[in-house]
């Protein structure tokens, strides 16, 4: 029988699902659920064994539809009874201060990720009901919260602190937690063999860039920089998302164009970014409209890969050096347009590309550096949701949490 783990990622109107065979480390199953609560008919895919299989239906809630896909495994496969799951995952984006490490699924925990939403209004609340209503549908598969915040809750203090009054900042839990931490780990780790260096004293970069983007310094393995950081609003240019700004630019709009808390909530976080630029938020769009000598989508082409290059010298400089950059995520794996951007900047310090390794499309880690590169240059697929089969695979069969939750309680 296969040994396999759940990974449920749920947001406010949409939950995404992966089965991982532990062993094989690939997704047997895969699939999402569209326009949760939403007026009109909602959406359904899952895919299982070269099919997909679509539904279109209302989906008032959560709860229904994470029952509509347990009742896909019995229909299309694997049936549940023979799926093998020893775990189910949940991926929670804001777990703060509280959570460094994955906690099993009870009510103090749920009640505890519902409480950090305040942080995370988009995402904690519908991951917080999608455990809830997992742990009645599985009850006698142990789950846990897997928090994407936990890996740079190591940052040091001088780089999750804000210059902000400290009292006001203490009392409203204002730092720098970051985001994507599970795929910055993830990857990161991986790149030690990869080039054949020792973890110990490795300087790295990496890079997940795609319509939300992220960067992290890595050094032995440790963050110590990140460029989102109380929100995933801050740092690099994103799909939709402004990124680094002049915080004063929210004055500025509340004096002169009268807009409200919701009103700039949507216009930095959905509205702005390459989105904002050019009207486009998918960077395939944005090459094309480039092909055709668009000025606007060349601008938002350039900013994204400028604030990139911005990053990448502030970290190389914290570090004192850096020894690999690694590109991942749906721009980082599959744009070599941005990624000779990149690194054609970073030739005056001998960054180095091999056209050809960069030009190819591939599943696998690869090093697209040539060897007299100064810097390896590399590639490496994100596995968000092995990496949280794996930990909670791991808690279930210790029975114990770092909290002292044992399953089941």
């Amino acid at each position: 029988m296969a040994k396999t783990a759940l990974v449920i990622n749920s947001g406010s109107s949409s939950i995404k699902y992966q089965l991982v065979d532990l062993d094989s480390q690939e997704g047997i199953v895969s699939g999402l659920v569209e326009k949760i609560g939403e007026q009109g008919d909602g959406h359904y895919v899952y895919k299982y064994n070269g099919e997909k299989h679509e539904l279109e239906e209302p989906i008032p809630d959560h709860e229904t539809g994470l029952k509509r896909v347990l009742g896909f495994f019995n229909e299309f496969g694997p049936d549940l009874k023979n799926a093998g799951i020893v775990a189910v995952g949940h991926r929670v984006v804001q777990g703060g201060s509280v959570f460094p490490k994955p906690a099993f699924v009870n009510a103090k925990t749920i009640q505890q990720v519902k409480d950090l939403a305040v942080l995370a209004p988009l995402h904690n609340g519908p991951e917080a009901i999608g455990a809830e209503v997992m742990v009645k549908l599985l009850p006698d598969v142990p789950q846990a919260f897997v928090f994407d915040s936990s890996y740079f809750f190591q940052l040091p203090e001088e780089a999750s602190t804000y210059a902000l009054n400290k009292e006001v900042a203490e009392q409203y839990h204002i730092r720098r937690y970051g985001a994507h931490g599970t795929s910055h780990e993830y990857v990161g780790g991986l790149v030690p063999q990869l080039i054949g260096k020792p973890a110990e004293g490795l300087k790295q970069i990496v890079l997940h860039v795609g319509n939300g983007a992220s960067a992290s310094a890595q050094v032995s393995g440790k963050p110590i920089d990140t460029s989102m950081g109380l929100t995933p609003l801050e740092g690099l240019v994103m799909g939709g998302r402004t990124g680094d700004i002049d915080p004063a630019a929210v004055f500025h709009l509340i004096r002169n164009a009268h807009m409200d808390v919701d009103q700039l909530d949507e216009l930095f976080n959905k509205k702005s970014g390459l989105a904002g630029l050019c009207g486009h938020s998918d960077m395939r769009e944005v090459h094309a409209l480039v092909a055709e000598g668009d000025k606007d989508a060349k601008l938002a082409l350039d900013v994204y890969v400028h604030r990139i290059i911005k990053y990448i010298g502030d970290f190389t400089a914290q570090m004192g050096g850096v020894d690999a950059i690694t590109f991942t995520a749906g721009v980082g794996e599959n744009d070599d347009i941005v990624r000779k951007m990149v690194c054609d900047r970073l030739a005056p310090f001998g960054v180095k590309i091999d056209e050809e390794e960069n030009a190819k499309r591939s599943k696998d880690p690869r090093i697209i550096s040539t060897p007299d590169s100064s810097v390896f240059i590399c590639v490496i697929p994100t596995n968000e949701e092995l990496a949280i089969a794996q930990k909670v695979t791991a808690l279930a069969e210790a029975g114990v949490d770092s909290y002292g939750n044992k399953v089941g309680e």
